[in-house]
């Protein structure tokens, strides 16, 4: 499995905004670091794929999610992206950055909490429009050696952009524009999880952080997972599990006790119940992706 930090600061210009736009496959990639990016590898940025024309197949956290015109997936950080094969030539715009970027931006999105779980965005003809327009002019912006760099321009040209995909992800999933309050308490449950998610804190403690009964967040939850808080927290946990077993060599018991299990035996247990395989079982199963 490939790791990628730093990956990042190779492939964009030097100065202080860690992004990086392709247009087209224009922008010149070494050739180790095409290599990474080819294989499985952990995250460590966001990372946006917008597809103008053709279809291509991307796999996250081992699921594959196929995409085609004017749709586009993403990745977040700590998930386990792998490309397509090099070899295909559709027109497609691509771009990068960390949390450092994030930070100077002066919206939120919560869409990167992927709360309707869709690693995949679709857009209307118009929004379609507006985001190759402002996927262009950032790469221009950026790769532009002639002029010098405004970062200003630059920050409020990706704060367009997000809003684009802010918008387009939670309309795709029958929300509007914005999430609405119920969804708004899902999205803190599932970041209070990812907070505190090796602590395993348990739903009463979730629900009191958030200032919610115990049914009240059983019942939003369950609207939008179609399980329960419990569940759901045992299923992000046996994700993370999956995840570092694709690029870590923790041994099963060093596993369990990284992700707050105290018994080995029931880590193993709960593993096979929820993912169908043994964790030795789901290794010699991804033993081929993994070492590609």
């Amino acid at each position: 499995m490939q790791e990628t930090n730093g990956l990042l600061g190779k492939i964009k210009r030097p100065d202080r905004l860690d992004i990086t736009v392709n247009e087209n496959c224009k922008l010149y990639i070494p050739q180790d670091i095409l290599e990474k990016l080819l294989k499985p590898h952990k995250l460590t940025y966001y990372c946006f794929v917008f597809l103008d024309q053709g279809t291509e197949t991307y796999k996250v956290d081992l699921q594959g999610i196929t995409i085609s015109d004017g749709q586009m997936i993403f990745g977040l950080p700590n998930q386990i992206f792998c490309n397509p094969p090099k070899g295909n030539h559709n027109l497609n715009y691509k771009a990068a950055f960390d949390e450092n970027l994030l930070a100077l931006l002066p919206n939120s999105f919560p869409f990167l909490l992927n709360p309707l779980n869709s690693n995949a965005i679709r857009f209307t003809p118009d929004a379609k429009k507006r985001v190759k327009s402002v996927f262009s002019h950032l790469y221009q912006l950026l790769h532009n050696t002639e002029e010098p760099r405004d970062t200003e321009i630059i920050l409020a040209y990706m704060n367009t952009l997000l809003t684009e995909f802010n918008s387009a992800y939670f309309e795709q999933g029958g929300n509007g524009n914005l999430p609405n309050p119920k969804l708004s308490k899902y999205i803190a449950f599932k970041l209070a999880v990812e907070t505190h998610l090796t602590e395993q804190y348990d739903v009463h403690t979730i629900a009191e952080k958030l200032a919610m009964t115990t049914s009240s967040l059983y019942g939003v939850v369950k609207e939008f997972s179609g399980v329960s808080p419990k569940e759901w927290m045992t299923n992000r946990l046996m994700l993370e599990a999956q995840r570092k077993l694709q690029y870590s060599t923790l041994s099963v018991k060093e596993l369990a006790y990284e992700l707050g299990f105290n018994d080995p035996d029931y880590f193993s247990r709960l593993f096979k119940k929820t993912t169908g395989k043994s964790v030795s079982a789901f290794l010699a199963d991804n033993h081929d992706l993994s070492s590609n």
